[in-house]
Protein backbone atom coordinates (compact mmCIF):
# COMPACT_ATOMS: atom_id res chain seq x y z
CA UNK A 1 0.00 0.00 0.00
CA UNK A 2 2.97 2.21 1.04
CA UNK A 3 4.50 1.77 -2.46
CA UNK A 4 1.12 2.20 -4.47
CA UNK A 5 0.74 5.75 -2.68
CA UNK A 6 4.60 6.47 -3.23
CA UNK A 7 3.75 5.82 -6.54
CA UNK A 8 0.77 8.26 -7.12
CA UNK A 9 2.64 11.00 -5.42
CA UNK A 10 5.60 10.21 -8.27
CA UNK A 11 2.74 10.33 -11.06
CA UNK A 12 1.11 13.19 -9.80
CA UNK A 13 4.38 15.14 -9.54
CA UNK A 14 4.95 14.54 -13.04
CA UNK A 15 1.98 15.53 -13.89
CA UNK A 16 2.32 19.10 -12.54
CA UNK A 17 5.98 19.25 -14.10
CA UNK A 18 4.35 18.34 -17.76
CA UNK A 19 1.70 20.93 -16.82
CA UNK A 20 4.43 23.77 -15.95
CA UNK A 21 5.01 24.00 -19.45
CA UNK A 22 4.03 25.78 -22.44
CA UNK A 23 3.98 25.28 -26.79
CA UNK A 24 2.71 26.83 -29.52
CA UNK A 25 4.47 27.37 -32.99
CA UNK A 26 7.50 24.75 -32.37
CA UNK A 27 8.41 26.34 -29.23
CA UNK A 28 8.02 25.48 -25.91
CA UNK A 29 8.53 27.25 -22.36
CA UNK A 30 8.44 26.41 -19.19
CA UNK A 31 5.81 28.62 -17.20
CA UNK A 32 6.80 29.97 -13.47
CA UNK A 33 5.43 28.15 -10.82
CA UNK A 34 3.77 31.18 -9.39
CA UNK A 35 1.56 31.55 -12.45
CA UNK A 36 -1.36 29.76 -12.91
CA UNK A 37 -3.13 29.03 -16.07
CA UNK A 38 -6.19 30.44 -17.27
CA UNK A 39 -8.97 28.27 -19.43
CA UNK A 40 -8.52 28.54 -22.79
CA UNK A 41 -9.30 31.67 -24.80
CA UNK A 42 -10.22 32.59 -28.04
CA UNK A 43 -7.01 33.44 -30.49
CA UNK A 44 -4.53 32.61 -26.95
CA UNK A 45 -1.99 29.75 -26.98
CA UNK A 46 -2.39 30.26 -24.00
CA UNK A 47 -3.06 32.96 -20.75
CA UNK A 48 -1.72 33.28 -17.39
CA UNK A 49 -2.79 34.86 -14.27
CA UNK A 50 0.45 36.32 -12.35
CA UNK A 51 0.33 37.35 -8.76
CA UNK A 52 -0.10 40.85 -7.26
CA UNK A 53 2.66 42.54 -5.19
CA UNK A 54 1.33 43.95 -2.12
CA UNK A 55 -1.55 46.41 -2.22
CA UNK A 56 -1.85 45.96 -6.16
CA UNK A 57 -3.58 44.30 -8.33
CA UNK A 58 -2.85 40.72 -10.48
CA UNK A 59 -1.71 41.15 -13.97
CA UNK A 60 -2.22 38.89 -16.47
CA UNK A 61 0.18 37.13 -19.51
CA UNK A 62 -1.26 36.64 -22.54
CA UNK A 63 0.69 34.10 -25.23
CA UNK A 64 -0.41 34.35 -28.61
CA UNK A 65 0.01 32.31 -31.98
CA UNK A 66 -1.76 32.85 -35.06
CA UNK A 67 -0.71 30.75 -38.02
CA UNK A 68 2.41 30.92 -39.94
CA UNK A 69 3.08 34.57 -41.25
CA UNK A 70 0.18 35.98 -39.59
CA UNK A 71 -0.65 37.89 -36.45
CA UNK A 72 1.49 40.79 -38.36
CA UNK A 73 5.64 41.49 -38.15
CA UNK A 74 7.58 42.09 -35.16
CA UNK A 75 8.14 45.46 -35.28
CA UNK A 76 4.55 46.49 -36.25
CA UNK A 77 3.90 44.44 -32.87
CA UNK A 78 5.86 45.89 -31.20
CA UNK A 79 4.94 49.33 -32.01
CA UNK A 80 1.48 48.75 -31.30
CA UNK A 81 1.90 47.72 -27.98
CA UNK A 82 4.16 50.73 -27.12
CA UNK A 83 0.43 52.50 -28.44
CA UNK A 84 -0.98 51.07 -26.16
CA UNK A 85 0.87 53.59 -23.27
CA UNK A 86 0.73 56.93 -22.62
CA UNK A 87 3.40 58.54 -21.52
CA UNK A 88 6.01 55.98 -21.59
CA UNK A 89 9.37 55.55 -23.36
CA UNK A 90 9.18 51.60 -24.52
CA UNK A 91 12.50 49.94 -24.05
CA UNK A 92 13.27 47.49 -26.84
CA UNK A 93 15.94 44.71 -27.08
CA UNK A 94 16.72 41.49 -29.37
CA UNK A 95 18.64 38.57 -28.41
CA UNK A 96 18.79 34.59 -28.83
CA UNK A 97 17.52 32.67 -27.04
CA UNK A 98 18.68 28.40 -27.37
CA UNK A 99 18.64 29.35 -30.93
CA UNK A 100 15.49 31.46 -31.02
CA UNK A 101 15.58 35.25 -31.86
CA UNK A 102 13.45 36.98 -29.31
CA UNK A 103 12.72 40.38 -29.59
CA UNK A 104 11.66 42.55 -26.22
CA UNK A 105 9.81 45.35 -25.07
CA UNK A 106 9.25 47.11 -21.59
CA UNK A 107 7.40 49.99 -21.42
CA UNK A 108 5.61 52.21 -18.49
CA UNK A 109 2.71 54.80 -18.48
CA UNK A 110 -0.92 54.86 -18.49
CA UNK A 111 -2.90 52.17 -20.12
CA UNK A 112 -5.20 52.32 -22.83
CA UNK A 113 -6.46 48.54 -21.79
CA UNK A 114 -7.45 48.00 -25.13
CA UNK A 115 -10.18 45.29 -25.62
CA UNK A 116 -13.01 43.84 -27.81
CA UNK A 117 -13.31 42.47 -31.04
CA UNK A 118 -11.27 46.27 -32.88
CA UNK A 119 -9.56 46.34 -29.67
CA UNK A 120 -10.58 49.89 -28.36
CA UNK A 121 -9.70 51.46 -25.33
CA UNK A 122 -11.60 50.22 -22.40
CA UNK A 123 -10.51 52.86 -19.98
CA UNK A 124 -6.97 54.75 -18.96
CA UNK A 125 -5.52 52.79 -16.12
CA UNK A 126 -2.30 54.99 -14.80
CA UNK A 127 0.81 52.96 -13.41
CA UNK A 128 0.45 50.38 -15.47
CA UNK A 129 3.58 48.50 -17.20
CA UNK A 130 3.72 46.07 -20.20
CA UNK A 131 6.90 43.41 -20.77
CA UNK A 132 6.75 41.72 -24.47
CA UNK A 133 8.71 39.20 -26.26
CA UNK A 134 8.44 38.08 -29.80
CA UNK A 135 9.57 34.97 -30.38
CA UNK A 136 10.95 33.74 -34.02
CA UNK A 137 9.33 30.20 -33.84
CA UNK A 138 9.85 27.88 -36.57
CA UNK A 139 5.97 27.80 -37.35
CA UNK A 140 5.45 31.75 -37.02
CA UNK A 141 5.56 34.20 -33.94
CA UNK A 142 5.15 33.62 -30.86
CA UNK A 143 3.62 36.42 -28.72
CA UNK A 144 3.90 36.90 -24.64
CA UNK A 145 1.92 40.07 -23.44
CA UNK A 146 2.74 40.36 -19.27
CA UNK A 147 0.40 43.51 -19.00
CA UNK A 148 -0.34 44.92 -14.67
CA UNK A 149 0.24 47.32 -12.32
CA UNK A 150 3.71 48.34 -12.32
CA UNK A 151 4.48 46.88 -8.81
CA UNK A 152 3.10 43.96 -9.88
CA UNK A 153 5.04 43.44 -12.97
CA UNK A 154 8.30 45.02 -11.46
CA UNK A 155 7.76 41.34 -8.61
CA UNK A 156 7.13 39.50 -12.02
CA UNK A 157 9.89 40.37 -14.13
CA UNK A 158 12.66 37.62 -12.82
CA UNK A 159 9.66 35.15 -13.81
CA UNK A 160 8.75 36.36 -16.80
CA UNK A 161 12.89 36.70 -17.80
CA UNK A 162 12.86 32.97 -16.57
CA UNK A 163 10.14 31.96 -18.76
CA UNK A 164 11.75 33.89 -21.99
CA UNK A 165 14.92 31.98 -20.85
CA UNK A 166 13.60 28.72 -21.03
CA UNK A 167 12.37 29.25 -24.62
CA UNK A 168 13.81 26.27 -26.76
CA UNK A 169 12.36 24.83 -29.77
CA UNK A 170 9.93 21.60 -29.33
CA UNK A 171 10.94 18.30 -30.40
CA UNK A 172 8.01 18.29 -33.04
CA UNK A 173 8.97 21.81 -34.60
CA UNK A 174 9.17 21.95 -38.24
CA UNK A 175 12.24 23.66 -39.33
Amino acid sequence: MKTLRIATLILLAAAVVVAADGAAAGVKWTVPAAWKAQPERPMRAATYDVPAAAGAEAAECGVFYFGPGQGGGVEENLSRWAGQFEGGTPKKAEKSVHGLKVHTIDISGTYLAPSGPMMKSSGKKPGYRLLGAIVEGPQGNVFFKLTGPAATIAKAQADFDGLVGSLTKSATAKT
